[in-house]
C-alpha cells in the first residue's frame, strides 16, 4: 500500500492544470449504456473510480477503449451482454450504482448491487429509487442488490425530491431520457455537473430543459444516437488546489479553472485575507498569499450554489493555521469530520461536536504520521502536510487515487516536496 512522504514549509508557485471533473465523467459514462452508437468523451481524468466504472462497463458488455494515460475515452455500448451489475465491482464506487436506471430504461430490467464508496455516512439510495418507481420500474431489495423491472417500459413521471440529491437527480434524468412522456424533477441538485450530464445528453438527442435549476423537464424520446462531449473541469480539484496554495503560501495560478462554479469558495478565501484574482473568460484562478496570517472564517456547507460539502475537509485544513476560531458545519453528510482527529496529530486544535467542527488556528502545524479515511478527508492531510514543519506520512492513499489525477506531480512542479512509496520502500 503506497504512502505520501511530504516535507512542509516550502512555498508554492507556478501553474497548475485541473483535470476534468471525476463527478461529472461517471454520470457521463454511464449515458453510453442509453444507446447502441459510440460515445467519445475527452479531458476525462485518468482515476481509479473511472477506470473502476470502465471495468463495470465492460462487465455489462460496452466495448471500452481508454489506453493507460490518455485523456479521451471510446465507449460503445452497441450489444449489451448483461444487465446484472456484481457487488465486487459496485462495492468499489458508489456512483456504480446509477447504471440501474439506464440498463431498465434500455432492456427492460436489471440487477445492480446496492452501493460502496467512502465511509461518510450512510447516503442511502431511497431518493434514486422512489424516482425509478414513479417512472413504473418494479423494485425488489433481495439480499444486497436491487433487482429492477419495467417490462412495459417506463412513463414519465413527476417526482419531488426530500432533498436535493445530486446523485438521485441525475440517476432519474439519464432513466428519465428513454422514457415515454414527460418527466418533471422537482427540488433537483443543481451542481454544475448536472448541467454538463444535461448538454451531453441533449447533444445525444435527449430533450431535457431546466438543468441547474431546481425544476428539470425530460421529454423522453425512442432513441438516443451518439456524441463526443468534454467533460467539464473539476471544481472540487481546482477548489483544494487553491487551498493548498492558501495554506502553503505563494503564488500560484491554476489553469482550465471553471470559475463561475466556484464562487462560495472564492468568497471564503477571500474572507480568510487570501488574494485571489478570478479570470472566468481565461478559465484562471490565481491564488496569492505571502507573508500575512490567515484569518479565521466560519462556513457551513450547502447544496449548490452554497459551500461544497467535498471540499469542507480542505477548508478546515487551511482554517487550522489561521489566526482566530472557526466555526465549520456539515449539513451534507454525516460521519464527515473523520479528518479532524488526524489533522489533530499534526497539532490542530478542533473540537467536534454532532455535525459542527470548532477549530480554534495555530500558529504552525507539526509533522506527524496521519491516516486517511475517506477522499476529500485524504487530501486535506495532503494541504496540511504542505503547511507543517518536518515531514508528513499520509497513510492508505488509495483513496487519493481515487479523486486526484498526478496529485504529487502537480504540486512538485510548483515547488512541493512529495514523494510516493510503497510501504516496503520504507
Amino acid at each position: 500500500m503506497d504512502k505520501l512522504h511530504i516535507k512542509g514549509g516550502a512555498h508554492l508557485n507556478g501553474r497548475i492544470p485541473v483535470s476534468g471533473a471525476k463527478n461529472s465523467a461517471l454520470k457521463l459514462m454511464v449515458a453510453c449504456l442509453l444507446t447502441d452508437e459510440p460515445i467519445t468523451l475527452t479531458n476525462m481524468p485518468n482515476l481509479a473510480d473511472t477506470r473502476f466504472l470502465a471495468q463495470l462497463l465492460e462487465t455489462l458488455g460496452v466495448e471500452v477503449y481508454w489506453p493507460k494515460g490518455d485523456s479521451t475515452c471510446h465507449l460503445n455500448g452497441a450489444e449489451l451482454k448483461s444487465t446484472i451489475a456484481p457487488y465486487d465491482q459496485v462495492r468499489k464506487m458508489r456512483a456504480s450504482f446509477n447504471v440501474l436506471g439506464p440498463l431498465i430504461a434500455r432492456s427492460g430490467h436489471a440487477t445492480v448491487s446496492l452501493p460502496g464508496g467512502c465511509a461518510i455516512g450512510a447516503r442511502p439510495v431511497d431518493l434514486h429509487l422512489q424516482a425509478l418507481e414513479a417512472m413504473g420500474a418494479d423494485l425488489r431489495v433481495e439480499q444486497g442488490y436491487v433487482k429492477a423491472a419495467a417490462i412495459h417500459g417506463l412513463k414519465g413521471a413527476h417526482v419531488n425530491f426530500a432533498m436535493p440529491s445530486v446523485g438521485a437527480t441525475e440517476h432519474a434524468m439519464l432513466t428519465a431520457t428513454l422514457a415515454q412522456g414527460e418527466t418533471v424533477l422537482e427540488n433537483a441538485a443543481r451542481e454544475p455537473e448536472i448541467e454538463d450530464l444535461a448538454v451531453c445528453l441533449n447533444s445525444m438527442g435527449a430533450k431535457i430543459t431546466g438543468a441547474g435549476t431546481s425544476k428539470i423537464r425530460i421529454e423522453g424520446v425512442e432513441k438516443l444516437s451518439g456524441t463526443t462531449h468534454s467533460v467539464m473541469p473539476d471544481r472540487i480539484e481546482a477548489g483544494t488546489y487553491a487551498m493548498a496554495a492558501a495554506a502553503a503560501g505563494g503564488d500560484v495560478t491554476l489553469e482550465g479553472a471553471p470559475v463561475a462554479a466556484l464562487g462560495a469558495m472564492i468568497g471564503k478565501l477571500r474572507e480568510a485575507g487570501v488574494t485571489v484574482e478570478a479570470d472566468e473568460a481565461a478559465a484562471t484562478l490565481r491564488i496569492i498569499r505571502n507573508g500575512s496570517r490567515l484569518k479565521s472564517v466560519s462556513v457551513s456547507t450547502q447544496p449548490h450554489p452554497g459551500f461544497p460539502t467535498d471540499l469542507q475537509a480542505q477548508f478546515m485544513a487551511l482554517m487550522s493555521l489561521a489566526d482566530g476560531t472557526s466555526i465549520i458545519r456539515e449539513t451534507i453528510f454525516e460521519n464527515r469530520f473523520m479528518h479532524a482527529p488526524e489533522l489533530s496529530r499534526l497539532g490542530a486544535d478542533i473540537t467536534v461536536r454532532g455535525q459542527e467542527a470548532v477549530v480554534k488556528g495555530v500558529p504552525q502545524l507539526t509533522a506527524a504520521p496521519v491516516m486517511a479515511t475517506d477522499l476529500r478527508a485524504s487530501v486535506s492531510l495532503v494541504i496540511a502536510g504542505l503547511a507543517a514543519e518536518g515531514e508528513t506520512v499520509v497513510n492508505r492513499i488509495y483513496h487519493l487515487d481515487r479523486g486526484f489525477e498526478r496529485l504529487e506531480a502537480k504540486l512538485n512542479a510548483c515547488g512541493a516536496s512529495i514523494e510516493r512509496r510503497s510501504e516496503d520502500e520504507d
